[in-house]
């Protein structure tokens, strides 16, 4: 396991899927790094573009970097924008949508395989 990662040399993948649920839109996905209890992602927003309700079997935590993005957390609904943080519970339903160009950094733990919650593409 890796202790550092930079950005620049993350390959970007074309998110499909999360949770078997449909992307729509431009969404981009670089993972940045895992540890033994967590996983960093930057996920790239489009305007309009975003992921279906879904459900995780671990918990978020997603920073907007910039830009300005929608959460729907349960039947919650947040605008957030750039130094804002939401929680995305484990089994709780939600969902980001792109509402201009948006950043977003996300921490879920536990770690697990990127590929076991998103499906993707090489950019």
């Amino acid at each position: 396991m890796t202790n550092l990662s930079r950005n620049i040399d993350v390959k970007e993948q074309r998110l499909k899927t999360v949770e078997g649920k449909a992307v729509h839109g431009d969404v981009i996905v670089k993972p940045l790094i895992s540890g033994d209890q967590m996983t960093l992602l930057e996920i790239q927003y489009a305007p309009g573009a975003g992921a279906e309700v879904h459900v995780h079997q671990h918990e978020s935590l997603a920073y907007v970097v910039k830009g300005k993005v929608k959460m729907t957390v349960g039947k919650e609904v947040y605008l957030l924008s750039a130094g804002d943080v939401c929680r995305h519970p484990h089994g709780i339903p939600h969902s980001v949508e792109g509402v201009e160009e948006a950043v977003v950094v996300e921490i879920k733990s536990p770690a697990q395989p990127i590929e076991k919650f998103l499906g993707t593409s090489e950019k």
